[in-house]
């Protein structure tokens, strides 16, 4: 399964442009569902939703749609990251398991200040629960310091089954390791001056990483922190669009689901 989508669905550039225009804006989420394939919730990231929004969004989107959410700020961005267990389980009793099987990986983002340290962040990781409402839930750890570019880390996410998201950023470092049964990447780099935001020749390259990934292999162009894990079973790939041109977002998305043939 490889699911290609952008973060959020409400931004005003998109309207006229992206969504038709004289379209509703009650239907956007309808509508941008109908032409991706994910779409990962920011607004989880700054408080929390209500039960019946997460209901409402379901309802809203293909049988096939999936949605990531962004775990809740007050949840990483502290000190000390074990005591982050209220935080956790507030976000996941706000009912996000009302998405059902439409509930993909939660994105677990760090400040770019956050330096790694293996017991702070073993401690974290502990804490991320396996199932909830008996629904299994996917973690990925988006780190932005350079200091988790080390095999010890690595090897940390690996043990607890943790993605590390894939940031193709030109100020965050980039960590392509396999490190769970699913790949996360965030795609931040895409230009106004161009279409799509990415050339088709970029989009290429994302669409065999994305490939290699699902396959179980690792993309050959892209350098690991440590060594390469053992070819495993297919993996479940997710990639979004979030921003450089962010009004090119949809645009980009749309174009890597064209040339992956995945909608």
């Amino acid at each position: 399964m490889i699911r290609v989508g952008i973060g959020g669905w409400t931004f005003e550039p998109w309207r006229d442009d992206f969504y038709p225009a004289g379209l509703p804006q009650k239907r956007e989420l309808e509508y941008a569902s109908s032409r991706l394939t994910s779409i990962e919730i920011n607004g989880t990231y700054y408080g929390s939703q209500k039960p019946e929004s997460f209901r409402k969004w379901a309802e809203e989107t293909p049988d096939d749609f999936v949605f990531s959410l962004k775990g809740p700020r007050f949840a990483t961005n502290r000190r000390v990251l074990a005591e982050a267990g209220d935080s956790i389980s507030r976000f996941f009793a706000s009912g996000v398991t009302e998405l059902g099987p439409k509930l993909g990986p939660i994105n677990w983002q760090f400040m770019a200040t956050k330096k790694f340290d293996a017991d702070d962040f073993a401690g974290f990781l502990e804490l991320l629960p396996k199932t909830v409402d008996g629904i299994a839930i996917r973690h990925a750890v988006e780190v932005r310091h350079p200091s988790f570019q080390t095999p010890d880390f690595i090897a940390l996410a690996r043990r607890h089954g943790v993605a590390v998201v894939v940031a193709d950023s030109d100020t965050h470092p980039q960590i392509a390791d396999p490190t769970a049964d699913f790949v996360y990447a965030r795609l931040q780099d895409a230009s106004e001056d161009e279409k799509n935001g990415y050339s088709d020749s970029a989009l290429s390259t994302w669409r065999d990483r994305a490939r290699n990934w699902a396959e179980g292999s690792v993309p050959a162009d892209l350098p690991l922190v440590a060594d390469a894990p053992v070819k495993a079973g297919k993996r479940d790939v997710f990639i979004y669009m979030i921003n450089g041109f962010k009004p090119k977002a949809p645009f980009a998305a749309m174009a890597l689901i064209e040339q992956l043939g995945s909608r």
